[in-house]
């Protein structure tokens, strides 16, 4: 796996550096900066040009929202990891709006906050199980909040889910009942992004093992 640069914008000291604790702990993870200003934060990280920039909201200056579209201006392939406490549905969709790519909460574990930047840094989405559930409630209960193109996708249908492209074809491989290494195999990926897709299609379908995936998939239509 090539080296992925990170940059963090955490204007809360502990949190900021028990972040780069975390993600330091990977070997294949470099925290190339790390800023509490949302301006300066968005400068740099244009600057710096990482991989993943981990983003909170509340931050001075600007906040978290208006640095990502600052940054997704210049330079849209450094990808956005919001990583907040703030769950409201205004938070999320405006996030996604700006550009984010993905979306944690701080009650995350160190697990699953690597897992979120290396998924996010090779093209796959993530959302938090709780973000996700906002996301399908709005869905259910009105028209999209909004539409981008590419990762994150939230129209009605086939994508009502969030999927990208790579998580349908994973997806249509599981309902086939090919495992991990025969998902890599016919895919040309590594089993390790193949297990981070399916990660992320069990938090998108919000279900815990393969076989309710499989019961989803079929019940919704997805493949």
């Amino acid at each position: 796996m090539a080296e992925i640069k990170v940059v963090i914008i955490e204007d809360h000291d502990m949190a900021r550096m028990g972040l780069s604790v975390i993600l330091s702990s990977n070997p294949n993870i470099k925290v190339t900066g790390m800023f509490s200003d949302g301006l300066e934060g968005a400068q740099k990280s244009i600057e710096l040009n990482p991989d993943v920039v981990i983003m909170d909201i509340g931050l001075p200056t600007i906040d978290g929202i208006e640095a990502t579209a600052k940054i997704k201006a210049v330079n849209p392939d450094i990808k956005i990891l919001m990583y907040t406490s703030r769950e409201s549905e205004d938070d999320v969709f405006d996030s996604f709006r700006a550009g984010a790519d993905a979306y944690i909460t701080k009650g995350a574990t160190a697990e699953q906050t690597v897992a979120a930047v290396v998924a996010v840094s090779e093209g796959a989405s993530w959302l938090d199980p709780a973000i996700a559930k906002i996301v399908l409630t709005n869905l259910k209960r009105s028209e999209p909040v909004y539409e981008r193109k590419g990762e994150i996708n939230y129209r009605l249908g086939k994508d009502l889910y969030g999927l990208t492209e790579r998580e349908m074809e994973v997806l249509a491989l599981i309902v086939d009942g090919l495992t991990n290494p025969q998902i890599a195999e016919k895919l040309f990926i590594s089993i390790s992004t193949t297990k981070t897709h399916v990660h992320s299609i069990l938090q998108k379908l919000y279900v815990g093992t393969r076989s309710k995936a499989i019961s989803m998939a079929m019940k919704e239509g997805l493949v």
